[in-house]
């Protein structure tokens, strides 16, 4: 790596070139997000299924799940500023807020198959999503802070391929144990929770140690640790007000296209197990046999989207250089609606995979395409601060789901599962469509946008 620094009248521009991956070396950096989306994968097709082992009814779903929006929206920003303002000449940047994280995801994962009653595990669900929170969001800034311009399309899409391959793992585990584990807890939790829960306590602490022992982060010049001590003591949450002040308004434009495609990715998740069940396995009793049956073939299901996921997350890459990133994540949307607006009216539980593949394509694209536009949308120095705003447009419309969800399934959608997941198939096509409305920015060279004058590089707050 090099650098130039030169002065033009009273502004100071810093040149400098971040040094070139292999691919295994992206893939090693990138192994941490594979145990924090495990964790994820658990809390998509596991926590809403033990919700209603232990008694809740399914309009009581949206609120119980109320944890993920709020953790997100205070966490991830908050995380975010803070490894900004962040070096340690052991530690570095980011990665001590991985460690932290990946810690407490191991613990609650462990703990979470010995809950008794829907309080503990609401409760645990809180915790749960504030470790993953502290261990996703720098996870973000990472492959901007360590990867070239021309890298970071990989970068991002080695974590799609990671997410896709942890919550397959953790799908295809709720399936493989419950043919291992037999028998359930005196609160009625089956005992095949136990070993999917257990796995994802050793992969999310093992798979984060991995990437932190493997890859260095890249330490600030001497001007920048100048600037960076200087505003140590400075506010944090003025930072993040600053950041929201100063947002780019094709930024601004994206969290639209938040707004729906994360409200929608919320009712899928909370419903679509009730809505197999419906319709695979003829049965609306949650405390059945069947209900029981069908929770497991739902995460077959989940796992089969995130197969879909990890084969083609980096193919996305080409598409995207060659086609642009809004028109790529508009069409992999579509070809979501397609599917979902085929899923719930298939009675066939081995046909189900087919309708699901548009979803996968789609999961893909959300996990790592809007990422390609929006760290060029931002300054190099403020990588932290805006991702954790990216992810206040994930949580909000969560967190907006969570309050309305329950009234709208029962009073506009029957309380009928498989009309929540059309619901979600029309509002992923809004969300399509708002995402043509974006002026994409152009691709960057080589070259950090530290180019960019010192006051807005070194993120003065």
């Amino acid at each position: 790596m090099s650098g130039t620094t030169t002065t033009v009248g009273t502004t100071t521009t810093v040149i400098r070139r971040k040094p070139m991956m292999s691919m295994k070396q992206i893939l090693l950096m990138n192994l941490g997000f594979f145990g924090i989306q495990y964790s994820f994968g658990m809390q998509q097709t596991t926590i809403n299924p033990i919700y209603n082992f232990l008694g809740a009814s399914a309009d009581e779903l949206p609120l119980l799940n109320m944890a993920g929006p709020i953790t997100g929206l205070f966490i991830q920003p908050l995380i975010g500023a803070l490894s900004d303002r962040t070096w340690s000449e052991r530690w570095g940047r980011r990665k001590p807020f991985f460690i932290i994280g990946a810690i407490g995801c191991a613990v609650c994962l462990f703990c979470f198959p010995f809950v008794s009653a829907i309080w503990m595990a609401a409760l645990l669900l809180w915790l749960l999503d504030a470790s993953n929170n502290t261990a996703m969001e720098p996870y973000r800034a990472f492959i901007a802070d360590r990867l070239p311009p021309s890298q970071t399309a990989k970068g991002f899409l080695a974590q799609s391929f990671f997410a896709g391959l942890g919550i397959t793992l953790a799908n295809v585990s709720l399936f493989l144990f419950q043919h291992v584990l037999s028998g359930m807890t005196a609160a009625g939790l089956p005992y095949w929770v136990f070993g999917s829960f257990m796995l994802g306590s050793v992969c999310s602490i093992g798979t984060v140690l991995v990437s932190v022992l493997t890859t260095p982060e890249i330490p600030p010049s001497p001007e920048e640790l100048a600037r960076l001590r200087s505003k140590q003591n400075g506010n944090a949450l003025a930072g993040i007000w600053t950041a929201l002040v100063e947002m780019p308004t094709q930024l601004r434009k994206l969290a639209l296209v938040y707004l729906f495609q994360w409200y929608a990715m919320n009712v899928y998740w909370q419903y679509v197990s009730l809505s197999v069940a419906k319709s695979a396995f003829g049965t609306t009793d949650t405390h059945s046999a069947a209900y029981e049956s069908a929770v497991t073939w739902t995460g077959l299901i989940n796992g089969g989207y995130n197969v879909v996921t990890f084969c083609v997350a980096f193919s996305l890459v080409a598409f995207a250089k060659k086609h642009g990133a809004k028109y790529v994540h508009a069409s992999c949307l579509m070809l979501a609606v397609i599917g979902l607006l085929i899923f719930p009216h298939l009675g066939n539980k081995f046909l189900l995979f087919l309708p699901i593949i548009g979803l996968g394509i789609a999961w893909a694209s959300i996990m790592g395409v809007p990422y390609i536009m929006a760290v060029r949308m931002v300054p190099s120095s403020r990588y932290g601060v805006y991702m954790g705003i990216i992810n206040m447009m994930i949580v909000i419309p969560q967190l907006l789901e969570t309050f309305t969800f329950g009234a709208v399934y029962k009073h506009l959608l029957a309380s009928n599962p498989a009309n929540a997941v059309t619901f979600a198939a029309v509002l992923l096509g809004c969300a399509a469509l708002a995402m043509l409305w974006i002026k994409e920015p152009p691709i960057v060279r080589d070259v950090d946008d530290v180019t960019a004058p010192a006051k807005i590089q070194l993120g003065e707050d």
